[in-house]
């Protein structure tokens, strides 16, 4: 098929961002904003002395999390040199002034990740993870409704006014107000970008790695393939044209569904958009943002287009593997000079651009060439390495709170909750991540169907999950549930089977953590859980408590729960006297504190925190010298949130309570450096704002206010609280 076609070429390279760069979003004839993984939005304006390049005239500084989607407000009364809006990980939605560069507007009201934000006449529509639709007008929330069963990834405004989201669910939906008017159903993964076709209806971009043309009748009109990899964003030109930005690091331009040029880039495309002249501008991983043009007169002058040719270069060649390994993990030819130690051994060195492969002479005592490594077959499939080893998935999993980008990598032959242990322990993170973990790995690896194998060893208990399971066998049959804690011996103690499907809908509950606003539960799920609380012998007992950890952070979990314990005998003491009475089993220890450490989230529980302060200190009183690192850690952070509590309510008592615990705490010299570190942030905090300055004085530990001085900004700690996962394979 011949088509007329002018190839783009690179015009130029915007460089400021630190991190990847996220999204873009064109400004009319202004300028050009982007928004980056730094929590930064920079707006470009074109160079008056160059007019293919253009300079970073703004920074615009508000997000605590990486920022992705963009919209533009064009000038108005209100923003007479135009405005911005950006949403971002911390769930907030921002509006911003050109003209000053400030933040002008906090839209809060989404409980995850703002994944699309688009203009509606003079409002603001925004989406979510939290499989939420937003509307907004003049900074107030008017309209908010659940629109699709799983994460929005994506929404736009198409010409006749109707609002079109892409979901996760793998749909795209049309909305007229809050009713759907039609469901588009075709991709079989995410729908991750969508862009209005003129004159034809939309386009969508899909972890299926393909691109589809609707009609809005929801007919599909044409299907585009030619990634290899997730496509995450795409945008059509009135020529006719269509670009898409890809993981594959190509950012792919289409005409009449054809794909017609690939333009490379040294790391995935996140976005591409086109300029109203048709040149195109993306968003790189690399933190790069480049313009792509076909008019000569704004093609990069031949020593830029060769450093960029060169950049490629290096990127490609730092990646190359050779035997399924990267050419730059090879030693060079100096590890040649290391005798080998038996007869026949291999090793294999970095000669140039090439992998050299090498065997030891016993006898001669020399490496004898064998020749040049390539890769075989099954090389092409181009499994990621992480520290030296291959893996079927290394996934970048954001964590946020400023913390650096952490890689999980997983085999589809491992158990996912092994792999998940293994992995919060390397990383140091809190075994309540657990769960989600597992989760985010079984979605992400296509495992919706597997089932536990028995034989799977708990890291608290010791004896097999107690999550609902069956044997390892894969069936697309489920079956119905069993719980390996569920006592069975004794009838007086056995659940029936009303009960446990009650306990399974509670599970159920708290595992879709993206619908905490709007979930509840039954007053007769917290009587159960409060009644197995009661009976269940302390041997028994761990999975109701950590059941019971996470409910105290559901709203609506949190609230029925105080409201049992007021009216009735208070069982979550009883709880607490249990798993606190020796011999102790430390699984039900450590799941205690945690629980009570979730009820510090709540404001309705700090009451009850306040009342039975000494009774809770002294009950777990002994775990600062408990050898089990993770139940040092929680009992710290049970304190440090007392500590803060307890000034907030003037407390002098109970701040000398906490000053007391926390010294012992501090004094443990077999107490972890993070445990260690919560106390002493515990003794600064009381010494610097609460009323017992003098009695800390009499114990001299003066000097330790100085180490905590940073704490007086100190909140009431969510400690257990879910995290949100980011993933991009690699």
């Amino acid at each position: 098929m011949d088509i007329d076609f002018k190839e783009y070429q690179l015009s130029s390279e915007l460089r400021g961002h630190e991190d990847d760069v996220r999204g873009i979003c064109v400004c009319d004839n202004v300028g050009i904003a982007t928004s980056s993984r730094d929590r930064t939005v920079r707006f470009w304006s074109l160079d008056p002395s160059d007019k293919r390049k253009y300079h970073s005239s703004k920074i615009l500084l508000g997000h605590t999390s990486f920022v992705g989607p963009l919209a533009w407000i064009s000038p108005n009364a209100e923003f007479p040199e135009g405005g911005l809006v950006s949403g971002g990980m911390d769930t907030m939605v921002l509006v911003w002034d050109l003209r000053s560069g400030e933040k002008v507007q906090t839209l809060q009201g989404h409980k995850l990740q703002v994944t699309g934000v688009t203009l509606d006449n003079e409002d603001i529509v925004s989406s979510s993870v939290d499989s939420t639709l937003k509307r907004w007008r003049k900074g107030k929330l008017v309209e908010f409704w659940e629109a699709h069963n799983a994460p929005i990834q994506t929404v736009i405004r198409i010409p006749s006014g109707e609002i079109v989201s892409g979901s996760s669910d793998t749909t795209i939906k049309l909305w007229k107000g809050k009713k759907c008017a039609q469901t588009f159903v075709g991709h079989t993964d995410t729908v991750r970008g969508l862009s209005v076709m003129p004159g034809v209806g939309i386009i969508s971009a899909s972890h299926d790695c393909t691109i589809r043309l609707w009609a809005l009748t929801g007919q599909v009109l044409m299907e585009m393939v030619g990634h290899t990899a997730i496509v995450y964003s795409i945008d059509s030109h009135a020529s006719g044209l269509i670009v898409s930005g890809s993981e594959d690091r190509f950012a792919k331009i289409w005409k009449d569904g054809v794909c017609v040029q690939s333009l490379e880039h040294p790391g995935c495309v996140w976005d591409a958009k086109f300029l109203e002249n048709g040149d195109i501008v993306t968003a790189c991983s690399d933190g790069v943002t480049r313009i792509w043009t076909v008019h000569s007169d704004k093609v990069a002058d031949s020593l830029e287009l060769e450093a960029y040719a060169s950049e490629l270069s290096q990127y490609k060649l730092s990646r190359k593997k050779v035997g399924g390994l990267k050419l730059y993990d090879l030693p060079g030819l100096e590890a040649l000079q290391i005798p080998g130690t038996s007869a026949g051994q291999t090793k294999v060195v970095r000669e140039g651009d090439n992998g050299v492969a090498y065997s030891w002479d016993m006898k001669e005592q020399r490496w004898d060439k064998l020749g040049e490594v390539v890769d075989g077959p099954d090389d092409g499939m181009n499994r990621p390495i992480l520290d030296g080893i291959q893996y079927d998935y290394v996934f970048d999993v954001d964590i946020g709170d400023g913390e650096p980008t952490r890689k999980l990598p997983y085999n589809r032959s491992d158990n996912p909750y092994d792999a998940a242990d293994k992995w919060l322990l390397k990383e140091n993170l809190p075994f309540s991540y657990r769960q989600q973990i597992v989760e985010f790995i079984l979605q992400n690896t296509g495992q919706k169907d597997f089932t536990l194998n028995t034989s799977f060893r708990d890291p608290y208990t010791g004896a097999s999950a107690y999550v609902p399971g069956q044997p390892s066998s894969m069936s697309a049959i489920p079956a119905k549930p069993t719980f390996k804690h569920i006592p069975k011996e004794k009838k007086n103690l056995s659940m029936s089977e009303l009960e446990t499907s009650r306990v399974a809908a509670v599970v159920k509950i708290l595992k879709d953590t993206s619908h905490y606003h709007c979930s509840s539960f039954a007053d007769v799920d917290i009587s159960l859980l409060l009644k197995l609380l009661k009976t269940w012998p302390p041997a028994m007992i761990f999975p109701v408590i950590d059941i019971l950890r996470m409910t105290i952070l559901h709203p609506d979990g949190a609230s029925l729960l105080l409201k049992h314990v007021e009216n009735q005998n208070d069982v979550l003491m009883e709880m607490i006297e249990k798993v606190s009475s020796n011999p102790t089993l430390p699984a039900n220890l450590l799941t205690g504190i945690r629980a009570v450490t979730n009820l510090f989230k709540n404001s309705s529980w700090y009451s009850w925190l306040q009342k039975h302060r000494s009774e809770i200190l002294d009950a777990f009183s002994s775990c600062y010298s408990s050898p089990n690192k993770n139940v040092q850690l929680s009992y710290s952070t049970l304190i440090l949130n007392y500590a803060v509590l307890l000034i907030e309510k003037k407390d002098e008592e109970g701040q000398s309570h906490v000053l007391s615990a926390a010294l012992e705490i501090a004094e443990e010299e077999s107490m972890e450096v993070d445990s260690k570190y919560r106390a002493l942030v515990a003794i600064g905090t009381l010494m610097l704002e609460g009323l017992v300055k003098k009695i800390a004085l009499d114990f001299d530990v003066g000097n330790i206010a100085r180490v905590a001085k940073a704490s007086k900004e100190t909140k009431i700690a969510e400690v257990g609280a879910d995290i949100e996962l980011l993933a991009k394979q690699s």
